[in-house]
């Protein structure tokens, strides 16, 4: 019986990545854990990281093989299979690393201020660029410091302040109580994209209480993580942007009586829209049919995208629609 379960979605092609990530959670000042680590359908076998593990941490881990179902679906899998005496879920992707009080920190800011969702902040590095710390908040914000060591803040419109951006959030800093992980799951469809922000917003809406910490709870991970490294040129791009679109009309929907945040959800989908549209163009120059099928599905599901292609054949393309 452990007060937290660690849940990770497995699926890479390196070796080590994995292990990384394990040496981490097993370096945690609060050793108050287990784990869920559900394979979905790893190409790099998952039994090459764990026999890495001694007897006593291998103990710890509860393994779950699926076909499969993208990230939103491994970690759906994961919260099915939380022990029902844990109190806490925290997440980890694989490619990711803790720093050392993570869990301690959750504890405490839960435990304490009577939260059942948690943020720490992502550590900074010149390639993540875009993260920023919960501090930053404190500058413009109409923020509630709770505690000073750790450093520990509370909007009280976090929604709408992660609506306009949400570069202070990350899931390997995230951690949920009960009453969040036994209903709120990801949208296993949206394989690609944003099926994170989605989960965000619905735990935020969901939750009593929600606590942001300033320490740097994890870091962002080196390796190869096949559910990443997607650019302008690859053949998943068009489709990462159609499920950012999808997730962001989904959130549209959740927001539809506050104006503000409509138009900062409208923003975003106009920008996925440009950006989808932009990759096919490429796709025209370097002499490649563009993805007709998804596009026309798109069209039917956001009639905005046409207009969006005759702005880009004018080269007029604008703002938010």
């Amino acid at each position: 019986m452990a007060k937290f379960t660690v849940v990770i979605p497995y699926y890479q092609k390196q070796h080590g990545v994995l292990g990384r990530a394990l040496a981490s959670v097993f370096s945690q000042t609060l050793q108050d854990f287990d784990l869920v680590i559900v394979d979905d359908e790893s190409p790099y076998p998952i039994e090459k990281e764990i026999d890495e593990l001694t007897e006593s941490q291998r103990s710890r881990i509860k393994i779950v093989k699926q076909t499969n179902a993208g990230p939103g679906g491994a970690r759906n899998t994961g919260l099915d299979h939380v022990p029902a005496e844990t109190t806490y879920v925290a997440f980890l992707d694989s490619d990711d690393i803790w720093t050392p009080d993570h869990l301690s920190n959750a504890a405490f800011s839960l435990d304490t201020f009577g939260g059942d969702c948690y943020w720490a902040s992502m550590q900074a590095s010149d390639e993540f660029y875009y993260h920023f710390a919960m501090s930053e908040l404190e500058k413009n914000e109409a923020a509630n410091r709770l505690s000073e060591t750790p450093k520990v803040i509370e909007l009280p419109d976090l929604a709408s302040v992660m609506l306009r951006n949400w570069s202070f959030l990350h899931l390997s800093c995230m951690v949920i109580g009960r009453p969040l992980f036994e209903k709120v799951r990801f949208d296993p469809a949206l394989r690609l994209a944003a099926e994170d922000v989605l989960f965000f917003c619905d735990c935020i809406l969901a939750s009593s209480r929600t606590l942001l910490c300033d320490d740097a709870g994890a870091m962002r991970g080196m390796g190869v993580n096949i559910f990443h490294s997607i650019d302008n040129t690859s053949p998943e791009f068009l489709r990462q942007q159609f499920n950012t679109w999808v997730a962001l009309d989904t959130l549209q929907e959740r927001f539809s009586t506050r104006p503000a945040d409509v138009e900062s959800i409208a923003s975003y989908k106009n920008t996925a829209r440009k950006q989808a549209l932009w990759s096919q163009a490429g796709k025209l120059k370097r002499r490649k049919a563009p993805e007709m099928g998804l596009l026309f599905k798109w069209m039917m599901r956001d009639p905005a995208i046409l207009r969006a292609a005759v702005e880009l054949g004018t080269g007029k393309l604008t703002g938010p629609r």
